[in-house]
């Protein structure tokens, strides 16, 4: 297949003479150069450097002074007080099993000036918390371990922070 080649003559009037012969060509306009393109590049990357110094910021900000003035700012862990153990309790679990269920609250020093607690706060909670469950779910160790942060939470929301840690001293399924 043949390759078809053109050439653009640029400067030769043809005819010879100037303006108004036969074949005179009128000179164009001079061809407006091309816009030179402006690079995207030092745009996209001065964004880039902003966002970058505002996340930086915004995390020296909420990671490193706030954080320091909570640190200040954060009650002392309290002092452990008496520990009142609470009568076990049997507990109905699901399908007709049971649960033997004997705890201890270590309350903190400050709890002391109020008098002895009421544990009827905490086995009401216990029992919400543990009845109703399989024996698998309460035997499982990882299991237990999460029912008894939930039953630390759950008391210290009850005695107002009064209570620092729960101890299982009895836990018999049946």
């Amino acid at each position: 297949m043949p390759i078809e080649q053109r050439v653009i003559g640029g400067g030769q009037k043809i005819g010879g003479a100037k303006g108004g012969a036969i074949g005179a060509k009128k000179d164009a306009p001079a061809p407006e150069p091309e816009p030179v393109k402006k690079s995207k590049k030092k745009l996209f990357i001065g964004l880039i450097a902003g966002v970058l110094v505002l996340g930086g910021a915004a995390a020296y900000y909420f990671l490193g002074m706030a954080g320091g003035g909570e640190a200040e700012a954060a009650e002392p862990e309290p002092e452990p007080g008496a520990v009142v153990a609470v009568e076990p309790i049997s507990l109905n679990l699901a399908q007709g099993h049971y649960l033997r269920l004997g705890f201890s609250l270590q309350m903190t020093l400050e709890a002391e000036g109020h008098g002895d607690p009421d544990p009827g706060k905490a086995v009401d909670a216990a029992i919400a918390l543990f009845s109703g469950r399989t024996v698998a779910e309460v035997s499982d160790p990882a299991t237990r371990e999460t029912l008894k942060h939930e039953f630390l939470v759950e008391l210290e929301e009850l005695y107002h922070g009064e209570v620092m840690d729960v101890y299982l001293t009895n836990y018999v399924t049946q």
